[in-house]
């Protein structure tokens, strides 16, 4: 479903509904029915009508309000109307003066008259202001010592009453170089993306790659941390269970980016996982995490390649040099470091490996887990919105075209939610009420490329001074840019390390097309996710 437009007040209210929902038994008693009925002010056949649709469907946008005719309320203040809202929220309403939204709406509104514009009502004052940071809000009005312990946590006091209660998940870079799997020459450090329950301690899930933190990397994280490993194991020769997996009911992480993402914000809400900052530059604040990276990376300090925690425990030690391990070769070896060694270690904060610790408490827990593992994922990939034009939709310079989107055409042209995957821009998802559609180039000769090779050929065209761009020009500067980098593989540890990162595009990983009947269904189709993102058979 399309959630991009829905309004806070919205999903709230849809929010509400499934908790009130999910804490009805299988088979409610009368008593039971009634309270539910009075809680949410509908009648007794709309109560089950919403508890057969979100039973079978578990996710949060079933129950949203239907609302008939554009959502006014949404539109976007006008420039001259928002610096006032703006400059009011500075000077009176962010202050310890904590004055009500009424008098707040007033003062707006006698501004705005001064300059003829027209004042905006307190209900969409109120809907602005729900826009804004309620953690800093809160500090700014109440001060630290009471926004603290609604927002805030430090490692001592952060505690989870079950497991999928609360889990953290973070970034760092590895300690360790890898090297290119063919030419065995180093392509640099890659990133590593964690999730730890902080019930249990035990690790939930990571993922691992050479591009910089991102949403992506959050998403791959996230399904890992949910899904069954079995299959995923197994596919590396690790015999070991990694029994933790389940949608978590909390996440708790830092400022990144990537966790102020609008998709990101939905996903959560989408499948009722709740989202609790910690302040910046507190690092404090997301200690179990962090304890769990300093683990990880104290055990990858053994590996040839390790650039250890700082030049006095190196040395004169060339991590350059002594790389060995390739990108796979890490991701196994950390797997194997996390369900042979830590989870079987004990736990000095609970006395008992976390392994134990996850299998003796999940027991009492209700774990939910996605019903669709790939569109778990696509939830969490990065959005863009586009118009559907008459030739398809144009995102970064292409023209994505598929034959399900001519039931989309002549209606109303509003924006349609487009979800990507940063690495492998020959597929798109676009977002509908009967779930995600596939919308592959147009062109079906197009070859597979990655954002950041799209961004570089942007760049390099800016640069010699093209100010009109087309899909043509694009990918002929692409192909040109890989050629380059082809024939100096061996020069630079740069150009190495892009052709890694586009490794996983190379034509090897090609599946059949299905035959639909349409033009190009006799083409293969691209799978376009890392071996990591491959879940329970």
């Amino acid at each position: 479903m399309d959630r991009s437009n829905t309004d806070s007040e919205a999903w709230a209210e849809a929010r509400r509904r499934a908790q009130i929902l999910s804490n009805l038994p299988e088979r409610p008693g009368d008593a039971e029915v009634r309270n539910a009925i009075s809680a949410l002010g509908v009648s007794r056949s709309t109560l089950f009508r919403w508890l057969r649709q979100f039973r079978q469907d578990d996710r949060t946008s079933t129950l949203l309000p239907r609302r008939r005719g554009p959502n006014a309320g949404m539109q976007p203040l006008l420039p001259a109307v928002l610096a006032i809202v703006e400059d009011q929220f500075r000077k009176l309403f962010a202050t310890r003066r904590k004055p009500t939204v009424t008098r707040f709406q007033r003062e707006v509104a006698a501004d705005c008259r001064k300059q003829g514009l027209q004042p905006p009502s307190i209900r969409r004052l109120g809907r602005w202001l729900a826009t804004q940071d309620q953690a800093d809000l809160m500090r700014r009005r109440e001060g630290a010592a009471k926004s603290e312990p609604v927002f805030l946590a430090t490692p001592g006091g952060l505690e989870a009453a079950a497991p999928l209660g609360i889990v953290q998940i973070d970034h760092t870079r590895v300690d360790v170089t890898v090297v290119d799997p063919v030419t065995r020459l180093p392509i640099g450090r890659p990133t590593l993306t964690l999730t730890i329950d902080v019930n249990t301690r035990m690790a939930m899930g990571f993922h691992l790659s050479l591009e910089a933190p991102s949403l992506t990397a959050v998403a791959l994280c996230l399904t890992h941390a949910v899904m069954d490993k079995s299959s995923w194991l197994a596919s590396r020769g690790i015999a070991v269970d990694w029994p933790a997996q389940g949608i978590p009911n909390t996440i708790h992480i830092d400022n990144g980016a990537e966790f102020h993402a609008r998709a990101f914000e939905l996903a959560c809400a989408e499948h009722r996982i709740d989202l609790a900052y910690r302040p910046p530059g507190t690092p404090r604040f997301g200690g179990h995490i962090e304890r769990l990276i300093g683990t990880m990376m104290g055990a990858l300090h053994l590996l040839p390649g390790s650039h250890f925690s700082n030049v006095r425990e190196r040395g004169d030690l060339d991590p350059e040099a002594e790389a060995a391990m390739t990108l796979p070769e890490l991701e196994t070896y950390i797997a194997l470091e996390i369900v042979g060694s830590y989870h079987a270690r004990i736990h000095r904060a609970l006395d008992v490996p976390p392994a134990a610790a996850w299998k003796a408490r999940i027991a009492g827990v209700t774990v939910r887990r996605p019903s669709d593992p790939r569109r778990f994922l696509i939830d969490f990939l990065p959005v863009e919105e586009r118009i559907l034009q008459r030739d398809g939709l144009h995102l970064f310079h292409i023209r994505y075209w598929s034959d399900e989107l001519r039931w989309l055409m002549g209606r109303d042209r509003r924006s349609l939610t487009v979800k990507f995957d940063p690495r492998d821009l020959s597929c798109v998802f676009v977002a509908t009420e009967q779930g995600y559609l596939e919308a592959r180039p147009a062109d079906r000769t197009r070859p597979p490329i990655a954002l950041w090779e799209h961004r570089a050929a942007i760049r390099a065209l800016r640069a010699e001074g093209r100010r009109a761009v087309d899909e043509e020009l694009v990918f002929s500067t692409i192909l040109a840019q890989r050629a380059l980098v082809d024939q100096a593989i061996h020069a630079t540890k740069a150009m190495r390390r892009d052709a890694s990162r586009r490794a996983h595009l190379a034509p090897t990983k090609l599946l059949e097309a299905p035959d639909t009947g349409s033009e190009g269904a006799d083409k293969p189709l691209r799978l376009p996710y890392f071996p990591v993102e491959e879940w329970d058979d």
